[in-house]
């Protein structure tokens, strides 16, 4: 049995967690993505947050690609 959200080939034990966490900056959901090889969790509109050793960065201070009316 597989958790809702498992599109991104995560697995059900991650997948509740991710489900779980927002942006601090606008509240909307994240999802997994990657850019050059790095690992960030992004919104819809582009503000992604770094993952270092498995574990996301969910601080403002760290977010990049946040649009001029949000920083």
């Amino acid at each position: 049995m597989s958790a809702p959200g498992n599109s991104a080939g995560g697995s059900p034990a991650t997948d509740w967690v991710l489900e779980l966490l927002r942006c601090p900056l606008t509240g909307r959901p994240l999802h997994p993505v990657s850019v050059d090889g790095a690992k960030f969790l992004a919104t819809d509109d582009g503000i992604r947050y770094p993952v270092v050793d498995g574990v996301p960065v969910l601080l403002t201070d760290a977010a990049l690609d946040v649009p001029a009316d949000r920083s």
